[in-house]
């Protein structure tokens, strides 16, 4: 066994390794805390200053992990916009986003300039460990070279693994520590080192052959989900014009006990996976010469749904003899899911545009969200509207995109005096129609 790797697991084992993380947004600080909380040091790396300020007074930005989480970490984590400092880890975790260029074609410019951040303090016996969401072979493609280039050599005294996160933002049943972590090495003594220091904070890792196999693994994980709310939302508007409710029919399939996993529909995908990850391997299938048909079929399904309410809207509008233009519309939820305040391409704010676009007057009402925030669709000047019965009865229409616990959801159903409901979250009834 070659010394530096050895010299990396004792480390570990002792749990006197420095662990650090670069990028502290959904993924990033859930994990940073996650190794602080196993006795582990860890230093935080982001270029957002208010982030590293807001960890320095132990305050939250994320909706999910506490203030009291922060304080109870305070002697093991700290945050710096200095990746100088990134020298003084023995691991290295980049947590940066993916995301897409309005062509669709994939963005990795986070990750190359974080990459290209830390280079220049680089040190002999450390791990670095990519964990962003990506096309199979961007971590021997895109991060090797540069290692190399500097006289690395990986598997021998430089370590390298891509581990894809799985993190899933206000679920109470799954986190960090208790979701199986995927794991594939550059080579096998990557693969030993970074096995070892995940194994402190996952209760079970899922090594495969590659990073290659790792990076497909996700995309494969997000595709099926993509794929599967592409079906789920084609079948709606079946259902619906049957004059049948797909929430009754779904949940009745979901009584078979083997064959069937449930999916339910909605005004579109949101966050920062589903909507992008499936693009980034149709982007790569194409070095290949393979045309991912049923991918993208599923995204163009997925992409016409915020269309597919507003024009549901304006049906039901015009039946009540009222036109879509001029309407007074409220928007209830505008995080892409539930008991959540990401923002991160939720469909809301496609549904917000069409109909501003078609004339209407449009407010909204989040209780996670007070003000909506820049996003890659725009910069918007909207607050958060408090819901009564008085304002409710002043909008000639509501409209639940995301069915978050914290609405009151008795009161929006009295007082709306017409409610689409996207989400299943309301009984059938006059005021109501389902889309």
């Amino acid at each position: 066994m070659a010394d530096h790797e050895q010299i990396f697991l004792d480390k570990v084992a002792a749990k006197k390794a420095i662990v650090a993380v670069a990028g502290l947004g959904y993924v990033g600080l859930p994990l940073a805390l996650s190794f602080a909380e196993a006795g582990f040091q860890v230093l935080g790396l982001d270029v957002d200053g208010e982030k590293v300020k807001k960890i320095s007074r132990r305050e939250s930005y994320i909706g999910h992990i506490s203030d009291s989480r922060l304080k109870d970490a305070a002697v093991l984590f700290s945050a710096t916009t200095d990746f100088k400092l990134a020298t003084e880890a023995d691991a290295i975790i980049i947590c940066v986003p993916t995301p897409l260029t309005r062509h669709r074609d994939p963005d990795l410019s986070y990750v190359e300039g974080t990459l290209a951040s830390l280079l220049p303090h680089l040190r002999e016996g450390q791990l670095l460990s990519l964990e962003s969401t990506t096309y199979p072979g961007t971590t021997s493609e895109v991060l090797r070279p540069p290692l190399e280039e500097r006289g690395f050599v990986v598997g021998r005294n430089f370590f390298l693994v891509y581990s894809p996160e799985r993190e899933d933002p206000a679920n109470p049943h799954f986190q960090t520590q208790t979701i199986p972590k995927v794991l594939g090495g550059a080579t096998e003594a990557c693969a030993r080192v970074g096995l070892a220091l995940y194994r402190e904070v996952v209760s079970l890792m899922v090594p495969v052959s590659s990073p290659e196999a790792a990076e497909l693994t996700k995309l494969l994980e997000n595709i099926y989900r993509a794929v599967n709310i592409g079906l789920v939302n084609e079948l709606k508007i079946v259902a619906d014009n049957m004059g049948l409710d797909i929430h009754e029919v779904i949940n009745a399939a979901a009584t078979k006990p083997f064959g069937f996993t449930p999916f339910y529909p909605g005004p579109g995908i949101g966050g920062h996976c589903i909507p992008v990850d499936p693009f980034y391997l149709t982007w790569k299938a194409r070095e290949f010469g393979v045309h991912t048909r049923f991918i993208e079929l599923a995204g163009e399904v997925n992409s016409s749904m915020p269309r597919y309410v507003c024009d549901k809207l304006a049906r039901a509008l015009n039946e009540r003899g009222m036109p879509l233009k001029g309407a007074k519309v409220l928007l209830l939820g505008m995080a892409y899911k539930k008991n959540v305040e990401d923002m991160r391409e939720s469909p809301s704010l496609e549904v917000l545009r069409l109909l501003l676009e078609a004339g209407c007057e449009v407010s909204y009402s989040d209780p996670h969200v007070p003000r909506l925030p820049p996003t890659r669709r725009g910069v918007w000047d909207y607050a958060s509207v408090k819901i009564t019965p008085e304002s409710l009865a002043s909008f000639d229409a509501a409209v639940m995109l995301t069915d978050h616990k914290a609405f009151d959801h008795d009161l929006i159903l009295r007082h709306s005096r017409l409610l689409v409901d996207t989400r299943g979250a309301f009984p059938a009834g006059p005021t109501v129609v389902k889309s």
